[in-house]
């Protein structure tokens, strides 16, 4: 997926170093001309790796990799973990998975680590990088609730299998968060004050 998205502005060039439509939508809130690519990259955890390692490193390891085609650029890499207790939450990918991820939630909560890197267009620059922490606080769920969500909203895609900013919404007692973007997927208040301090004007 290559997509260029236009708007008034100028500066360093703004890419996108993700396929997902959900942080492409959350991007062009800033109403900023940039372009998405994603990274080809493994994304498998490693032995002893933390959740928050594992995202610092996957978000960082997305904007190296797609900077190095895009030079000069300003790249957005992002990463984001499910975490309840110490299990770590994949993406569902079928009704069975997104029914069973759900049915082990009621009544707890998950967190999500949403990492980002942003890489200016200085090759020898320092990245600037951040992790978001939500807690999402699950109501009891009776089981054909469950089944019921899953059957309407298909959250297959979807890190803990819920979409908050849909239907998902009604799942929850509450959600503890400084930033309602991360768990979206790309904290937009740090991103900001990010852009800001290479130049970018956000508003």
């Amino acid at each position: 997926m290559n997509a260029t998205h236009s708007a008034a502005g100028a500066g360093p060039a703004l890419v996108l170093a993700s396929a997902s439509p959900y942080r492409r939508a959350l991007l062009e809130r800033f109403q900023l001309p940039f372009r998405q690519q994603p990274a080809d990259i493994d994304e498998a955890r490693q032995p002893g790796e933390s959740p928050a390692e594992l995202v610092r490193r996957l978000a960082r390891r997305k904007a190296e990799t797609v900077a190095a085609s895009h030079p000069g650029a300003v790249v957005i890499g992002s990463d984001q973990v499910a975490v309840r207790g110490d299990d770590v939450l994949g993406k569902p990918g079928d009704a069975a998975e997104a029914i069973a991820q759900l049915t082990r939630s009621a009544g707890r909560y998950v967190e999500f680590l949403t990492a980002v890197c942003v890489l200016g267009p200085a090759a020898d620059g320092e990245p600037d990088e951040h992790i978001d922490i939500t807690r999402v606080v699950f109501r009891p769920l009776a089981a054909d609730e469950i089944h019921r969500y899953v059957e309407r909203e298909r959250p297959f895609d979807c890190a803990g299998s819920f979409r908050a900013e849909a239907l998902g919404i009604a799942l929850f007692e509450r959600i503890d968060s400084q930033d309602p973007t991360g768990l979206i997927g790309l904290p937009l208040i740090w991103l900001a004050g990010a852009l800001r301090r290479l130049g970018i004007p956000v508003p």
